[in-house]
């Protein structure tokens, strides 16, 4: 199973980025295969790849994800062939589509029509990907835009139709998406003993177009904490999944809710989300069963750890994005690193 890591997102233990290089080199001296910088509301996703282009030599940059609603499509496409060059065609393309949170606060952009706007933009620039002029009349772009001046136009770029582009995707629609054409998959919300939750969307996205689902990159993160006191570890770390189901989206758009009651915690989800909008941040906590931190990691003494990464492989699948919980300086989150891979692959 391959593995990989995350830097740039809040409550991920970022710090600043001559220490998130460190621990990017250390991962790849540790043999991991992905490093992915996120982007919410903090640093862009694509500023500190071009910087570690230079300082990592084997290790698979990507964004993890770029949010679709703040670039147009060809912005996108031509910050992916740059990257594809400067990292030697080490580089995935990650998406998503963020939140309505993120998206209408932060960029001042309309949510929706969310899922059409991210096939719009697979499309585009899988067009520039190829060295094609772009020509698109969609509901969300048109290129080139009618009644004005401008041109079909071609990115000025070798052509790179084969990098790859991962979806970061939670909701039935967009996982059946996913399954049908994107090169690889970045789940969150995941447990392998609830896949049907996103793979069953996953499998029937595939099968519309007649693919394999062995042909799609499936990546799940997952939250890593080694111990023997598991009880301390649980009450740890729910918090963070209070805010996963509180605070991450709207009470009325809030995927990563809405993933953890279709894999069958229907009334712990809205009750702690309930808890959390009102304010109640410490209850909400609490609030949060065993069960949905337990089943949603790697949490545990080693061999629970190792149980559950079979676990996971069983379930198909192909890759785990090591989460590791708090912040902590460079070389006790390389330390801690280092533990964890450990474990994954002992």
């Amino acid at each position: 199973m391959k593995l990989s890591i995350s830097i740039g997102s809040p409550g991920r233990g970022a710090g600043n980025i001559a220490d998130d290089v460190r621990y990017v080199q250390a991962a790849e001296s540790m043999g991991i295969d992905y490093a992915w910088s996120a982007e919410a509301w903090g640093r862009d996703g694509v500023t500190p790849l071009a910087y570690l282009a230079a300082l990592t030599h084997r290790i698979t940059l990507g964004t993890g994800i770029l949010q679709v609603p703040a670039r147009t499509p060809a912005l996108t496409a031509m910050t992916a062939l740059t990257l594809a060059e400067l990292t030697g065609n080490r580089f995935v393309l990650g998406l998503g589509v963020s939140g309505p949170q993120v998206v209408e606060g932060l960029h001042g952009v309309r949510f929706q029509p969310a899922l059409t706007r991210l096939k719009e933009t697979v499309a585009i620039v899988r067009q520039a990907f190829r060295g094609e002029k772009l020509r698109h009349k969609g509901k969300v772009y048109e290129l080139p835009r009618a009644g004005g001046e401008g041109k079909a136009l071609r990115i000025d770029h070798e052509p790179n139709p084969h990098i790859p582009i991962f979806l970061a995707t939670l909701a039935p629609n967009s996982l059946h998406f996913t399954g049908a054409e994107a090169d690889g998959w970045l789940g969150t919300s995941f447990s392998p003993d609830y896949p049907g939750a996103h793979f069953e969307h996953l499998r029937a996205g595939a099968a519309l177009t007649g693919r394999s689902m062995s042909t799609l990159t499936t990546q799940a993160a997952a939250t890593v904490a080694i111990g023997d006191d598991v009880d301390a570890l649980l009450t740890a770390l729910k918090p963070a999944v209070a805010f996963q189901l509180g605070a991450m989206g709207s009470r009325r758009t809030n995927f990563y809710n809405a993933a953890f009651r279709r894999a069958g915690f229907e009334d712990d989800a809205r009750a702690v989300q309930d808890l959390w909008m009102a304010g109640e941040r410490d209850a909400a906590a609490e609030r949060v069963p065993d069960e949905l931190v337990l089943k949603y990691g790697l949490i545990g003494t080693q061999s629970m750890v190792r149980e559950r990464v079979v676990a996971y492989r069983d379930a198909g699948i192909t890759c785990l994005n090591l989460r590791l919980p708090g912040s902590g300086d460079v070389d006790e989150r390389i330390g801690r690193l280092e533990r964890a891979v450990e474990a994954v692959r002992g």
